[in-house]
């Protein structure tokens, strides 16, 4: 299986979900690469809202904290497209992993939203988007939708293959 394979059965997921309110994990994976699961909450003809995206990468597993900051840092510079820009925030050398988010997050007048994505090297080396929001005047963040059209989600899934691919 190859990034194009993947992107060919997540296009064909997406076509088969059309019209689903019901949450929905998919999973398409190839073991030499990357396995990908998507927690979608709707998908409709055109867009798709879901709340987690995971990529368990082998050729993450054990990485040194450099690796995973060039890898992070690629795919800060190759996703460029959400609506906002992200960028490395945190290293956990300890916990070998990365921490990325929205740089600057989208603050609106009553709430701030934005995207995180952690890298990680332990296990089996692992990929997580999500997007959180936080009002203010209250303490925490609760998760949100991600919403993506099917030719956005299919460019940030062939780019996240495309870099899983590198050695």
């Amino acid at each position: 299986m190859d990034v194009t394979t993947i992107a060919s059965q997540l296009s064909g997921e997406l076509q088969r979900l059309a019209g689903t309110c019901t949450p929905t994990t998919v999973a398409i994976a190839d073991p030499r690469v990357a396995e990908l699961f998507v927690d979608f909450s709707v998908v409709d003809r055109l867009s798709c809202s879901f709340s987690d995206l995971r990529l368990n990468v082998p050729s993450l597993q054990s990485a040194h904290i450099d690796d995973l900051e060039r890898w992070g840092n690629d795919l800060c510079g190759r996703i460029t497209y959400l609506l906002e820009n992200i960028r490395p925030l945190e290293v956990d050398k300890a916990g070998s992993q990365l921490l990325i988010r929205s740089t600057p997050p989208d603050e609106q007048r009553e709430s701030t939203k934005f995207y995180e994505i952690v890298l990680k090297s332990h296990a089996f080396g692992s990929f997580s988007l999500r997007r959180y929001a936080s009002d203010l005047g209250k303490f925490g963040r609760v998760p949100v939708d991600i919403q993506l059209t099917h030719e956005v989600m299919l460019k940030l899934v062939s780019d996240l293959m495309n870099r899983a691919c590198r050695r």
